[in-house]
């Protein structure tokens, strides 16, 4: 072994702590002791060989150089001693020595006591004699250490074997010896033997001093050193170098940093520029085994730490990032660890040797991830250490070049990698300072220093536990983490297997350029919800923790790499404006047809991926909670989604524990979900196959509905063997069409046909509860054209499905469960009609049920039980109004009323006479149901009958009150239509409620036998009237006389226009018997007179023909 390879200094420094032990004459370890019994001339000062020059020292007499020598009575320091030194040292040359050269860095000393001191070290650390002196101090540890003990004596080896293994001393005497030896080389680095061979160019060239005693301060070489460690940390972060220190004077230059690791001392440049820093900083913590390095840099970023210090301690860290060795601590807990995992460094790798301490810790913390046992002592030092790369980037040479040179930030992802923040938050102090509060309060259950508390904040991100400061470091971090699956500690253990399984994945600390970090996570999402035929799934914990991960990642388009990436362009273009929590995401799904094609495909497989599992979105689910816990809480609980949870949620979309922010988001859902049937999760695995096969092509939800629900009506109207879409598609078809009623914006056809009518007459309705619809239905009239046919079309189509009535199955869904349970969806309207007059009847669904009855006799396209029942009356005897009909404009109640007419003429088939006579009685009782009536008789109704008209309860008292007025109509129009219902009312009592209701019981007593209709009851009351033996009811009596007056001067005003219309004014007369017997004598009279005639003219023209 070489003796300057091995550090010979270490053994020089021995030498001198010998020496001046030996010249104290007390003990070693406080410098007062000589272990030695023997006393003999002192060789430190016995000549000055490369000293450069003689001092004032040289010319002290041998005499005073034998035994007993002090320092402290040389005539060239004895001034400085007195000014500097405590009296009680002087006797002590060691000590002496020590305070010389620990002065404050405003304090001179003479030039004469500087190169007495220089030479007193030098030739201690040249005198071969120390080595007798380390074999008595270190009798016992030499044996213990192997190496030492083989090493050959009187060449100086010893010292130096003991020197490097100082830190396996465990002898006091010997430990102390060999600490206080350091002190005296590491004040000169031209005491370190060979360092100032090694690295003489390298000083010249970068400026760090001269090598010439005298021409710089002896005793500050220190600087030289630190100079150098500087040009060695600046070779490091910069690519293009302008000179490069040679190798061996950079093993040199790391050498000295390994050897001072111990006692900050030892690095003398950083003991100077720290004293007062240490003071007020470390004050309490003693020196050895690095601990004092430890404490500064713990308070490196303290405002009261001077600049000069912090300047010290960043190149030693950066040292320490070059070299972990430098780290007495951390190479000394690790060592096992590094020794067992094989992380030494292996010069075959394609590391730079800067990046050594990174290696390591990667190759420690894969270890950790792997599920390995690393010591806690070397976990506590990997702890600090990650802590301090996260704290100062610059300390990684590898970032700070491409970060300079190419000012690419993804280079920090290797920063995050090796500081690994995701295993432990508190490495990132800032973090850790920022969300105190936070943990304190929402994950105070989380044990400190858990990998689990990281994803507690970010369950809380954006709630009112967050804090700001909190919020922007953890989106910081998350950012990082976000962009490799590995930093992720609880994914990474859990998901390790199926990443290597299905992803092809290497070990913590190695990528692939096939598969690189952020991929990975891509490829486990696409395997979590896969199905069982589909094959090749995830276990469960790992699909568990990739559901966490997607919750997370949707709260920020930021945590999504892939989806930043692509969508950079778009998101500047079209959401530059949404930064609020979760709207750039909301943003971009609202443009999807806008995006690019990238952009699109990753933004819609999300949305796809959300229809499945909307826990993923984190925002929404956490507004929508007090829903979700009322109503929803069962499907919540499920641990496969499929859907359900959402499909929950719009059912529940207007229950009272719906808040503004929940229903703002599920009906945002609904929106995107009408952009491609595949956004429906249960919907696109329901129809998949069958719109594959019937709708090719069709894209948008919507128009998929629309194509299926169309294929279906066609099938059950022409009764098919067979339903072309499966059975499970048509339950999940009725389920969408049911949710689109709900809000005009889930039917974007009909959307925008009416967007200017919303504007225009329903500007302060909310959307939603189908309101908007409803607005647009009571402002018919008032619509354009275009939004007129599409709404006409939307009331065909929920008459014909009354289920699709959102409107009416909200306000009457009591009283549907209440009478029409047995009922089927289509027949649902009319069971509800049936029982409207119930006195169990809900007055808001009554209501709701009179304004679709309105609708129907607006139309008979609207009424598909009468359109059914009068298929064949209609174009029979109203062929004249359908030819002036168009397609989405109403008839205005034209065709009902030509079909009245005919059933007063008795004309109509028996199932159209049926429809006729139930709409003739509830329009009879409510005038708002004859829609020419009330079209006609508006003024009328208003001038005459205003207070019928404005009960809240409709019992027929308006159109008594026209009958009554009849005389006092002006508008023929009216009057015509006033006659016409007296004339039906002809045809029977049942359309007359206020007569009916008054003849109840003479009806039930007189003309029980009777059957209605036809005219039939109405006759029967007339003869009872007429006969003098029948009493009758006063109030009936009175009607029907009413109604006699009524008729008699319907017919001078209105006569008959056909021979039907006289039969039937003849038949329902009064004076029917006298009518029809003067009838008969007239044709017997007639017939009399015929028969007389024609004998007469029989007779005449026989006697013509005699002659």
């Amino acid at each position: 072994m070489a003796a300057c390879g091995r550090v010979r200094l270490f053994l020089l420094i021995v030498s001198v702590s010998f020496c001046v032990c030996r010249s104290a004459g007390d003990k070693i370890p406080n410098g007062n002791a000589n272990p030695l019994p023997n006393r003999q001339p002192h060789p430190a000062v016995a000549q000055y060989p490369a000293a450069g020059n003689a001092g004032p020292g040289a010319a002290v007499s041998q005499s005073r150089r034998a035994a007993g020598w002090k320092l402290a009575e040389e005539e060239a320091c004895r001034e400085d001693l007195t000014r500097l030194c405590p009296k009680h040292t002087w006797n002590n040359n060691l000590a002496v020595l020590e305070c010389l050269q620990d002065r404050k860095e405003d304090t001179e000393i003479a030039p004469a006591c500087n190169h007495l001191l220089w030479n007193y070290k030098f030739n201690l650390t040249t005198d071969p004699k120390f080595e007798s002196v380390a074999v008595e101090v270190c009798k016992t540890t030499i044996p213990e250490i192997k190496e030492c003990a083989e090493e050959e004596r009187g060449k100086g080896y010893l010292v130096s074997c003991l020197v490097d293994h100082r830190g396996n001393i465990t002898e006091y005497q010997c430990h102390q010896y060999i600490t206080k030896m350091t002190t005296i080389i590491y004040s000169d680095y031209r005491l370190i033997c060979g360092f100032m061979d090694k690295c003489r160019e390298d000083i010249n060239a970068l400026r760090c001093g001269s090598i010439n005693t005298g021409e710089k301060d002896i005793h500050s070489q220190g600087e030289v050193i630190a100079c150098l460690e500087k040009g060695l940390v600046n070779e490091a972060e910069e690519q293009s170098q302008r000179y490069v220190i040679k190798d061996e004077c950079k093993k040199a230059i790391l050498r000295v940093a390994e050897l001072s690791s111990d006692d900050f001392h030892l690095d003398r440049y950083l003991y100077f520029s720290c004293r007062d820093d240490r003071e007020r900083f470390c004050e309490n913590t003693q020196a050895g085994e690095g601990r004092v390095y430890k404490c500064l840099f713990n308070h490196k970023f303290e405002e009261a730490m001077s600049e000069k210090c912090r300047d010290a301690l960043t190149t030693r860290q950066k040292l320490i990032a070059q070299d972990y060795k430098v780290s007495y601590s951390l190479a000394k807990a690790c060592k096992a660890d590094l020794r067992k995992y094989r992380c030494n460094m292996d010069t075959n790798l394609p590391r730079a040797r800067e990046a050594r301490l990174s290696y390591l810790l990667l190759c420690l913390e894969s270890a950790v991830h792997r599920g390995r046992t690393v010591s806690g002592e070397c976990q506590g030092e990997m702890l600090d250490y990650r802590r301090m790369l996260m704290e100062d980037f610059s300390l990684s040479p590898e970032i700070v070049i491409f970060f300079l040179v190419y000012l690419k930030c993804s280079l920090l992802q290797t920063l995050i990698q090796e500081a690994d923040p995701g295993s432990d938050y508190r490495i990132d102090r800032a973090l850790n300072e920022a969300c105190e509060s936070v943990i304190q309060t929402a994950c105070k259950h989380i044990r400190s220093g858990d990998p689990m508390i990281l994803s507690c904040l970010m369950e809380h991100l954006y709630t009112e536990k967050m804090v700001e400061d909190c919020e922007h470091r953890l989106l910081e971090l998350q950012y990082f983490i976000s962009r490799d699956w590995k930093l992720d500690p609880i994914l990474y253990r859990k998901c390790q297997g199926d990443a290597a399984r299905l992803c092809h994945t290497h070990s913590w600390n190695e990528t692939s350029e096939m598969m690189p970090p952020g991929a990975v996570f891509s490829c486990l999402y696409r395997h979590a919800y896969r199905t069982e035929e589909q094959g090749r799934r995830l276990s469960r914990d790992c699909k568990v923790e990739v559901q966490r991960i997607l919750h997370q990642r949707a709260l920020d388009v930021k945590l999504d790499p892939d989806l930043q990436k692509r969508c950079m362009t778009d998101l500047g273009k079209w959401c530059s404006e949404k930064t609020d929590p979760g709207q750039e995401l909301e943003c971009l799904q609202d443009h999807l047809e806008d995006l690019g094609q990238d952009c699109r495909d990753v933004v819609g497989n999300l949305t796809e991926l959300e229809s499945e599992d909307i826990q993923i979105e984190a925002l929404l689910i956490r507004a929508c909670e007090p829903v979700i816990q009322s109503h929803c809480h069962e499907v919540a609980d499920n641990q496969i989604d499929s859907g359900d949870l959402m499909e929950c949620l719009i059912q529940n979309k207007h229950q009272k524990e719906m808040n503004e922010k929940c229903a703002v988001g599920v009906t945002h859902f609904q929106l995107v979900q009408m952009k491609d049937f595949r956004f429906s999760y249960k919907f696109k695995m329901a129809c998949k196959e069958d719109v594959l096969k019937l709708c090719p092509n069709i894209k948008k939800k919507v128009d998929v509905v629309i194509c299926l629900s169309t294929t279906v009506r066609n099938d059950t109207l022409q009764d098919a063997k067979e339903q072309r879409v499966a059975l499970k598609c048509r339950k999940q078809l009725r389920v969408e069409e049911l949710e689109m009623s709900e809000d005009i914006r889930l039917e974007p056809e009909l959307y925008d046909a009416c967007k200017q009518d919303i504007s225009r007459l329903c500007p302060n309705v909310a959307f939603g509860n189908a309101q908007v619809i409803e607005c647009l239905k009571d402002n018919k009239k008032q619509l354009t054209q275009v939004c007129h046919q599409k709404i006409f079309k939307l009331q065909e189509f929920e008459m014909m499905d009354p289920e699709l009535d959102y409107q009416l199955m909200r306000v009457c869904k009591q009283m549907i469960k209440r009478f029409c349970t047995e009922s089927d969806a289509k027949s649902m309207l009319q069971c509800l009609k049936q029982n409207k007059n119930s006195e169990l009847m809900d007055p808001k669904c009554k209501q709701m049920i009179t304004k679709r009855q309105i609708t129907q006799n607006t139309d008979y396209r609207l009424n598909p039980v009468l359109r059914k029942a009068c298929k064949a009356d209609i174009p029979k005897f109203c062929q004249n109004i359908l030819n002036k009909a168009s397609d989405g404009n109403e008839l205005e109640g034209q065709v009902i009323a030509c079909l009245k007419l005919k059933y007063a003429d008795q004309r109509l088939s028996m199932d159209c006479e049926d429809q006729i006579r139930v709409i003739l009685q509830e329009s009879a009782l409510d005038y708002r149901l004859d829609p020419q009536l009330q079209m006609h008789c508006t003024e009328e109704i208003s001038r005459l009958c205003a207070e019928e008209a404005a009960a809240q309860e409709q019992t027929g008292q308006v159109e008594e009150c026209l009958k009554v007025n009849l005389l006092k109509i002006k508008h023929d129009s009216c009057k015509k239509e006033v006659l016409n219902i007296l004339k039906e009312s002809k045809a029977d009592i049942f359309v007359d409620p206020v007569l009916h209701t008054a003849c109840a019981l003479d009806i039930k007593h007189h003309c029980a036998a009777i059957l209605p209709g036809r005219g039939r009851q109405m006759s029967c009351l007339m003869e009872a009237l007429g006969d003098k033996r029948v009493r009758l009811q006063p109030e009936c009596k009175k009607r029907l006389q009413d109604r006699i007056d009524m008729w008699s001067y319907a017919a001078k005003v209105a006569p008959a226009e056909g021979f039907s219309d006289l039969a039937m004014q003849v038949m329902i007369s009064p004076s029917k018997n006298y009518i029809l017997f003067m009838i008969a004598l007239c044709v017997c009279v007639l017939f009399m007179v015929g028969l007389l005639c024609g004998r007469i003219t029989k007779r005449v023209t026989r006697e013509l023909k005699d002659r």
